[in-house]
């Protein structure tokens, strides 16, 4: 593999990215097929149960009037072969008469892992695999962890002002957000990928979210609230919409115990309760996230307040951070400092693969958690 061949897997990679948001819990793959040093064809699997990015390269290249034969595939993630929503990929290649596929990592999943190489190689097909892995891995971060260990992958996500504030003192007839509209519609692109969105019941107390990704392109991601006391309200509008999204209220046994008529109720509504004891009178975070990796979810997404957030952090269950820090110095008008929860943190924690991007005058930092 050469230079030629990065700089085409790059690009595979880059377009594999417009995936994210529509295609999960399937990996964001991107596909390009070059042939005589010129880009032909190019797909990516663009939503769930679609055409694969390999099928959807091939067919551009005919809509091109290109013949693919001969050509060199770059594909961000190991063909599938199995037969699925769709059918298998290494059959669409082969019957494209692809001569060289050039792979960045290999599919994890148990249906795979290497099997669909294999089956192009028996075919005649020359197949070389590890280019730009490492950035293949973090494109699809969610899906590798879940495949391989069956656990969520944790995002926290927080909006602040510079000084370290989540909300206003007061928010008025109309609420008053710290981050600008940018951020917000990308906060949403967030909340399509995750496969649960999670708070605390002080954030439903305070703001009675509806915890939906907007516009939701037909994503239901479980909405999750952390409740060890069960103090959820029947009017909140999270258990006045159950068929908008699953509601999942995490509490204690306890709690159950002490409020069985608010519990019925709560039930009533569409609700599902489940009891998360642990050692502490808080509910426990790792027996949540395995129940939810049990049910398939990939990807949380946390947008509690300090006190949650800091848990998820004080515990090593987060894997990944976004904040948007909006260019406003609240002081007293600001309410709900991150610092204070923060400072509990028994040791620092630094940010790997930091990536800054700027929403008009806000600015969004992302990175996967490390130790330092």
């Amino acid at each position: 593999m050469n230079e030629q061949d990065a700089k085409f897997m790059l690009s595979a990679l880059k377009l594999a990215e417009k995936g994210i948001g529509s295609v999960e819990p399937n990996p964001a793959v991107g596909c390009l097929i070059v042939k005589a040093g010129q880009l032909v064809g190019k797909g990516y699997h663009k939503k769930f149960g679609g055409p694969h990015a390999e099928v959807n390269a091939i067919e551009d290249c005919r809509n091109l009037s290109v013949k693919p034969e001969g050509a060199t595939m770059y594909v961000t993630l190991e063909p599938c072969c199995h037969h699925g929503k769709t059918g298998p990929c290494t059959e669409a290649i082969l019957a494209a008469q692809i001569a060289r596929v050039v792979v960045a990592v290999l599919d994890p999943s148990p249906h795979a892992g290497g099997k669909g190489v294999e089956r192009l190689r028996q075919a005649g097909v020359e197949v070389e695999v590890g280019l730009c892995e490492d950035q293949a891995r973090r494109l699809n971060a969610p899906f590798f962890k879940h495949v391989t260990t069956g656990r969520c992958w944790v995002v926290l996500k927080w909006a602040q002002s510079l000084d370290g504030k989540l909300a206003y003192t007061q928010q008025g007839p109309e609420r008053r957000w710290i981050s600008n509209e940018l951020s917000r519609k990308d906060a949403h692109r967030l909340r399509r990928r995750a496969g649960a969105i999670l708070v605390g019941v002080n954030t439903v107390l305070a703001d009675d979210p509806m915890l939906t990704p907007r516009p939701s392109k037909g994503k239901k991601p479980v909405r999750v609230v952390l409740d060890s006391t069960l103090r959820i309200p029947l009017k909140s509008r999270l258990l006045r919409t159950p068929k908008a999204s699953p509601v999942l209220v995490c509490t204690r046994r306890s709690a159950l115990d002490a409020n069985p008529r608010h519990a019925e109720r709560i039930a009533k509504r569409g609700a599902e309760l489940l009891a998360c004891d642990g050692s502490s009178e808080a509910c426990d975070l790792h027996s949540l996230l395995d129940e939810l990796g049990r049910r398939g979810v990939q990807q949380v997404l946390v947008e509690g307040g300090p006190k949650v957030l800091a848990s998820f952090l004080r515990q090593g269950l987060a894997d990944e951070v976004c904040v948007y820090v909006a260019p406003k110095i609240l002081g007293a008008q600001g309410a709900v400092e991150i610092a204070e929860p923060m400072a509990s943190l028994a040791a620092a924690v630094g940010l790997d693969h930091v990536q800054i991007k700027a929403f008009a005058e806000d600015v969004r930092i992302t990175g996967y958690l490390t130790g330092e």
